[in-house]
């Protein structure tokens, strides 16, 4: 059985598909997400204070990826209500409005994990149609080797009967020739007969009427 490999350009569309799931899958959250739904910037740890500007105190932080409500913006600043609870104040900078890493990793990886299967199956799908079209190729091949024998086997009897029918034919000839000398003997024979016959009966007739007259 033939051993399958997977194509240059198969492997190229299955790193393609990866790739543009992992780019389109932030969209799509970001798109289910509401409107008011933020999370704290993936790059940093930030600082929360109690009001909109530098100058209010800091109250704690916020780790990165955390999910947070948004309730309203002012300034450089947003409030925003933690999972907790909470309402602080961060700068607007630090949100993003798609989840953080932590969060879509698990659902990248069994996203990425489905299209692995989706990929495998279409390469068992290859596999079994490059087997069924080599198993194709060979039940052909075999095939037109048993006509090929056939056809050699045919035209070795033809060269045969055709020998013996030249041999045939070469012995009819000789056949004919020697019935035809028969003929020739055989009618030199009774021609050479008549002949002799033609001239006895005359010699006898003669004979017999000289010896009639001396009586």
């Amino acid at each position: 059985m033939p051993h399958f490999c997977p194509s240059p350009a198969l492997t190229v569309l299955r790193g393609g598909l990866i790739g543009a799931l992992l780019v389109l899958a932030a969209p799509l959250h970001a798109e289910e997400a509401p409107s008011d739904t933020r999370w704290v910037s993936d790059s940093l740890t930030t600082y929360v204070r109690s009001g909109p500007t530098d100058g209010h105190r800091i109250v704690g932080t916020l780790k990165s990826g955390q999910k947070l409500a948004l309730i309203g913006t002012q300034g450089n600043y947003s409030q925003v209500r933690g999972e907790n609870g909470d309402v602080v104040w961060i700068p607007t900078s630090d949100l993003q409005q798609v989840p953080g890493q932590a969060e879509r990793l698990p659902q990248l990886d069994a996203e990425v994990a489905q299209l692995s299967d989706q990929l495998k199956t279409i390469d068992d799908s290859w596999k079994t149609r490059v087997q069924g079209m080599q198993e194709t190729l060979d039940s052909r091949k075999a095939m037109v080797d048993e006509l090929e024998a056939r056809n050699k086997a045919l035209n070795d009897q033809l060269g045969e009967a055709q020998s013996a029918l030249r041999d045939t034919q070469a012995r009819l000839g000789d056949e004919n020739k020697q019935v035809l000398m028969r003929y020739m003997v055989y009618g030199g024979g009774i021609a050479g007969a008549g002949l002799l016959v033609g001239l006895i009966l005359p010699a006898l007739t003669r004979g017999r009427k000289r010896n009639d007259r001396w009586f």
